[in-house]
């Protein structure tokens, strides 16, 4: 887009090609029922303007530093706990400190690696709908995990967690893959929450409640390091 002013491309976020298809139904549902009925036309019109919103893909500046553990996912910090991670990761059964952000419909729903390194298992369980700002979510709903290893030798466990809207959870990253800090992979559709395990040792940084942004938010400082700002950084 280089006859494009800065400004513009800055605020016009570009769609995700995963939300092409559903815009594109929903703009031909608008133009063939509206034939039939106006008020047709208005909502599937309106709901195509909600879907180019849901599926944005917005550039992000993101942290690049060691012992840095990023946000994975727009939305609300929840109530900070421990808990044992997922039996699937293999992370064994200790108590982890556990970093969750929501994310509601309107968020960007782009997940993105929390630390850079390899991915050492992903793996998939089927479960229940429940909402996703629910404790008993983290246990019971369809969930996607993955483990990070970092060069340092630490494992973190990032977990997408279905909600009640969510029907369909999206991963872009394969075992073996090594994956830089805030490089995207996965999604969720529509609505949903990511959950986050930190090796013992890790001071987390963020408050309940807080606001976090995919990829730029710093969640926590892994077993030993304390990076301080200003932080090196990659845009993507």
């Amino acid at each position: 887009m280089p006859n494009v002013p800065r400004s513009i491309r800055e605020a016009v976020h570009p769609v995700h090609r995963a939300g092409w298809p559903f815009i594109t139904i929903t703009i031909v549902l608008a133009l063939v029922l509206g034939v039939f009925w106006q008020a047709f036309f208005w909502l599937f019109l309106i709901s195509a303007g909600w879907m180019v919103v849901f599926f944005r893909d917005p550039i992000r500046v993101s942290p690049n530093a060691p012992g840095l553990v990023i946000s994975p996912a727009d939305g609300r910090v929840e109530p900070l706990v421990t808990a044992v991670p997922p039996v699937e990761l293999g992370l064994g059964p200790e108590l982890r400190q556990r970093v969750s952000v929501f994310m509601n419909v309107f968020d960007c729903h782009i997940n993105r690696a929390p630390v850079a390194g390899r991915v050492t298992k992903v793996a998939y369980k089927p479960g229940k709908f429940f909402s996703a700002d629910c404790d008993k979510a983290s246990e019971e709903n369809e969930r996607n995990g993955f483990v990070l290893e970092t060069a340092e030798g630490d494992r973190i466990g990032v977990v997408q967690v279905a909600g009640l809207v969510a029907r369909r959870i999206l991963s872009w990253t394969n075992e073996g893959a090594h994956v830089a800090q805030g490089e995207r992979i996965g999604m969720i559709r529509f609505g949903s929450r990511l959950d986050v395990y930190l090796p013992e040792g890790s001071v987390i940084v963020v408050a309940t409640r807080q606001r976090a942004i995919a990829g730029e938010t710093v969640l926590a400082h892994l077993p030993g390091a304390a990076p301080q700002p200003p932080y090196p950084f990659r845009v993507d």
